[in-house]
């Protein structure tokens, strides 16, 4: 008997045969998950998530159910009912302002801006379109996978999850899973419908599992030189543009601050000079809704009678942002068709702007007194509330718990109270660090609870979240903080004053900076930097204004918020500096390794080591090393002692498989004695014999028997195996 027969006997470990279409079914559940935990994702963000897991786990159900009895031609008119239901919905959804400017231009329009980089969480349903779109797709390629069309069912669920990749909410493991899986329903479909072995199984493994690690090797390409903040040369993540009014922003771990100059201002106020505001958090980051409109002449401005102030700003460099102070109400100096206004009311270029480029904006300025911001009510407008009181339902309560101990310490009866209290308790509890590793999960929960230091971003998020969980309206805003002043009435702006702080939403006042953020370490970060570049001969970090020259005094701004929490501003920032001297004795720049402890792998590198090591088995699998590594170990075993002829019979399977690998496999027909005496003659294997053919064929053996004969098998085992030691026959 060969050793292939020996494992077909049971003497070895056994395998169960494949079953492909299991397998298939299996593969589309990676696939749905893929697509649906982004549809997931959205509702999570705005609002539905139950629903949503309701949806996809009934519409594959369904599927399930009728995939037998269901005609193809009835399912796919039922799938495009659905799908038809589902837009109706939406559109009816969509508030009637909006709905009257539908066209089907403008769907059509929307339609391509999706494929071409629009995040569905920008759309102003979004909850709504992802719960209309979810049901028909599942439902559709569950069936037909039922029906035992794989291809075509992969065909409807891959097409979501390319929108899903096209629109940029699927990230990169989620779409490797996603390919990953589509790959493997057709690979094993094609198996269940036209048979297969389980050689082609670990084939096709190997082949998913070499694709997967291709795709996550390639290289991410760097942010430009040019970048406000680019990722520092070590850092574990990079980031692009903090401020070049992208409609996303993610928190990311340690970054580098740029020191190139960006653009230079003109005006006879200092300001922060705002680029973008964020509505939607999602948890990693913000997401800006809405869709830009043309500039057609005056904006709106704050309520109240607050003083204009004109901003004339050249760019520098490439610009993609329209730094402004905070309300613009006007746009001169440049095409009107060049400038666009987002639903937040901030100003962005329709196209980049190129060095020596300039424009003229008017703002008028809110400063309300800190008594006014007191005494202002609640009574938030309808839209206000559900818009910037939102946070995504998977937010630890214990953020909520936070919050609400931190405003009830302070005493705070108003919400500019607890802005103030959770303003100063941000600048008191956390340092000021650009070197940072990036939380998983809720970046304002992990600031909080996990983190000791974080920079801008992860103050300002913090903030907003807390807020929010408290019931007042707050929004994440990107920007430039004032900047090196070089004359009167001009500022000269570089990519290391790029910043984010907050807006709270007043009554009667509108939107209302606080800047969480602790200034004195940020300032020596920025500075520490602008002088490594100065020494460094970096070009681009220096104007005819700045060179050699030292910086100008200022004074406090008058569109200052009056308060006396610790807040200040940056350098040339425009509040007083009460900066706790225990956060400004921390280390401005970066947390000591040794104190941050180990560094755990991210989810994306143990499931990329995950697929990795199962490319691994299937290959060892196909090669036969597997079984030959499962049988050297089987081989080596004494094994658990049981009844001694049990003992016996075992010592001679191990003592067969032995003769088999070192001199020949046993022939058909072969009697155990013939084979063994013709194999070998040494007295050991004839022991072990006569004691496995008396277990066998006799009155059964001994304890002291099966145990002579196993310590004699085990002897010649590590005889056989050392190649000093040969085998005597």
């Amino acid at each position: 008997m060969s050793v292939e027969a020996a494992d077909r006997s049971g003497l070895l470990p056994w395998s169960i045969g494949p079953d492909f279409r299991l397998a298939a079914l299996c593969s589309l559940v990676v696939l749905t998950a893929a697509y649906g935990s982004v549809l997931y994702r959205v509702t999570d963000v705005v609002g539905g998530s139950r629903l949503m897991l309701a949806t996809l786990v009934g519409a594959a159900t369904l599927a399930v159910a009728t995939g037998r009895v269901l005609r193809v031609r009835t399912a796919l008119l039922l799938a495009a009912l659905s799908l038809v239901a589902g837009f109706a919905v939406y559109f009816l959804s969509v508030p009637a302002s909006q709905r009257a400017l539908i066209s089907p231009e403008r769907l059509l329009s929307d339609t391509v801006a999706l494929l071409t980089g629009l995040s569905v969480l920008r759309l102003t349903q979004a909850n709504v379109w992802a719960l209309s779109v979810a049901p028909t797709p599942v439902f559709l390629s569950w069936y037909l996978a039922v029906r035992r069309r794989y291809v075509s069912s992969v065909v409807v669920g891959g097409t979501v999850l390319a929108m899903l990749v096209l629109t940029g909410d699927a990230g990169t493991l989620t779409t490797l899973a996603g390919v990953v899986g589509a790959a493997a329903v057709v690979g094993f479909g094609t198996l269940d419908r036209y048979g297969g072995t389980g050689t082609q199984v670990d084939t096709l493994v190997i082949l998913l599992a070499v694709m997967v690690v291709a795709a996550a090797s390639l290289s991410v390409v760097p942010a430009t030189r040019t970048a406000p903040v680019l990722p520092d040369r070590g850092s574990p993540a990079g980031v692009t543009s903090l401020v070049d009014t992208q409609d996303r922003v993610e928190v990311v771990g340690t970054i580098r601050l740029s020191p190139q100059v960006q653009f230079s201002v003109e005006s006879r106020a200092e300001s922060y000079w705002t680029t973008a505001t964020y509505d939607r958090y999602t948890g990693t980051g913000w997401v800006r809704s809405g869709d830009t409109s043309p500039y057609g002449g005056r904006l709106d401005g704050p309520p109240g009678d607050g003083p204009e102030v004109r901003q004339t700003v050249t760019a520098e460099t490439e610009l993609g942002a329209m730094p402004a102070a905070w309300r613009p109400t006007a746009v001169t100096d440049i095409p009107a068709s060049r400038v666009r206004v987002t639903p937040q009311g901030t100003l962005r270029p329709a196209t980049t702007l190129d060095p020596g480029e300039r424009y003229t904006v008017t703002s008028r300025l809110n400063r309300p007194s800190s008594d006014e911001l007191r005494a202002a009510g609640t009574d938030y407008p309808d839209g206000i509330r559900e818009r910037y009181t939102q946070l995504p339902a998977s937010t630890p309560d214990r953020v909520r718990e936070r919050a609400a101990t931190v405003a009830d310490e302070a005493g705070a009866e108003t919400p500019y109270g607890t802005a103030v209290a959770i303003e100063s308790y941000l600048e008191a509890n956390k340092r000021y660090s650009l070197t940072v590793e990036r939380p998983e999960g809720s970046v304002a929960d992990a600031f909080l609870f996990e983190m000791d230091a974080g920079y801008c971003t992860y103050y300002a998020t913090t903030m907003v979240t807390m807020l929010r969980a408290e019931g007042v309206p707050a929004r994440f805003v990107t920007g430039y903080t004032p900047g090196e002043r070089v004359g009167e009435d001009e500022w000269v702006v570089r990519g290391l004053d790029s910043h984010a702080w907050v807006q709270v939403y007043v009554p009667d006042e509108g939107w209302v900076r606080f800047d969480p953020t602790p200034a004195a370490p940020r300032e020596s970060a920025e500075q520490a930097r602008l002088n490594d570049a100065r020494r460094s001969d970096e070009a681009g970090v220096d104007t005819a204004e700045t060179r050699n020259t030292t910086p100008v005094s200022t004074a406090a701004d008058p569109a200052s918020v009056p308060n006396t929490t610790s807040t200040v501003a940056p350098a040339g920032g425009d509040m007083p500096d009460t900066q706790p001297d225990a956060v400004g004795d921390a280390d401005p720049v970066a947390a000591s390794d040794a104190d941050r402890g180990p560094t755990l792998p991210s989810r994306e590198t143990l499931a990329l080591w995950g697929v990795v090591l199962v490319g691994i088995g299937a290959a060892a699998r196909r090669t036969g090393a597997g079984a030959r590594a499962v049988r050297a170990v089987w081989l080596r075993r004494r094994g658990p002692r049981r009844d001694p002829d049990t003992d016996a019979r075992r010592a001679f399977e191990r003592l067969q498989y032995l003769l088999e690998r070192q001199e020949r496999p046993r022939r058909p027909g072969e009697t155990p004695r013939t084979y063994v005496e013709r194999v070998t003659t040494d007295d050991r294997a004839r022991l072990v014999l006569r004691t496995y053919e008396r277990a066998r064929y006799g009155d059964g053996v001994d304890r002291e028997a099966a145990d002579a004969a196993t310590d004699a098998v085990g002897e010649l085992v590590r005889e056989r195996t050392l190649p000093t030691r040969p085998f005597a026959r």
